[in-house]
């Protein structure tokens, strides 16, 4: 059987996450200082470390089967390539920005301006679709220093906090689109890659279903475990224990993180009492 060659960053924001979901899918491997390609002894698997830049054309041009790419690369270089799962880190969204003290944050503001920008081909589709003529400058860093020596009088890039546009006397004016990490393949993946890769996505869906899911414990009431489970969002249904205790029992679920503490409060007022809550490694349903 021969590997699958998925591509990752090399260095920048998303390498660190990539690496940590690989490894948190059970995929071991070495990744050295300068190591360009590592391949893995527990998963017919096949690491590269390259430009983040560069790898819509490797894999369009199947060099590699498959990549760990931001969303926001992939619509800028428009590759003949297909997003196969969300992964839910690296969050960010390209947006333009305009120096601070500037009043009108309309997008008018831009119209027969000069945009410096890292993303031509995203920032030119955009200006079309909303009748704004502008110079846009290409820049390959940097970006947020245009304005502030001459070279534009706004830009578009990627922000996460705004720290930077806020020390570079910028803020941000109008979000062209949201991204995140995705993983991505070529077209052309043969059916052995194919089978490989579906393998490796159910790991990867079972991360990411435990990072978005907590445990929950709690001691309840006997007579009060019918409106204790209506209140819990579970999958099917909650997990009743007897207590030591004579007319209490303990009861056990699985909760969205993001409903965790409407839920908890609800609970409280339900009567439940020592509620615990445990993060979860892996989850398969």
């Amino acid at each position: 059987m021969s590997n699958l060659k998925i591509a990752i960053q090399k260095s920048g924001r998303l390498n660190q996450d990539s690496l940590d979901l690989l490894k948190n899918c059970g995929i071991r491997f070495e990744n050295g200082k300068d190591q360009l390609k590592t391949v893995v002894p527990n998963f017919p698997i096949e690491i590269f470390f390259l430009r983040n830049s560069d790898i819509p054309q490797y894999l369009e041009d199947g060099v590699v089967d498959i990549a760990i790419v931001g969303e926001n690369i992939l619509i800028e270089k428009q590759k003949n390539v297909e997003i196969v799962e969300l992964l839910g880190f690296s969050k960010c969204r390209l947006s333009l920005a305009i120096p601070k003290e500037q009043t009108n944050g309309d997008l008018s503001f831009f119209n027969n301006k000069k945009i410096a920008t890292s993303y031509p081909n995203t920032l030119q589709r955009f200006l079309k679709q909303n009748n704004i003529t502008a110079d846009i400058h290409y820049i390959s860093g940097s970006v947020e220093i245009a304005p502030n020596i001459g070279l534009a009088d706004g830009i578009c890039d990627i922000v996460s906090t705004g720290s930077t546009l806020f020390k570079n006397g910028l803020k941000e004016s109008k979000v062209i689109l949201e991204s995140q990490a995705v993983l991505a393949k070529s077209i052309n993946l043969s059916q052995e890659a194919n089978a490989i890769l579906d393998k490796l996505i159910f790991r990867i869906q079972t991360v990411i279903r435990a990072r978005k899911n907590k445990y929950i414990l709690l001691n309840v009431p006997n007579e009060k475990i019918e409106a204790v489970s209506n209140i819990l969002p579970v999958l099917k249904s909650p997990t009743i224990l007897p207590l030591a205790q004579k007319g209490w029992s303990s009861l056990h679920s699985v909760i969205e993180e993001n409903q965790l503490w409407d839920v908890i409060d609800n609970l409280k007022e339900a009567g439940a009492e020592g509620i615990l809550i445990i993060p979860i490694n892996k989850m398969v349903l």
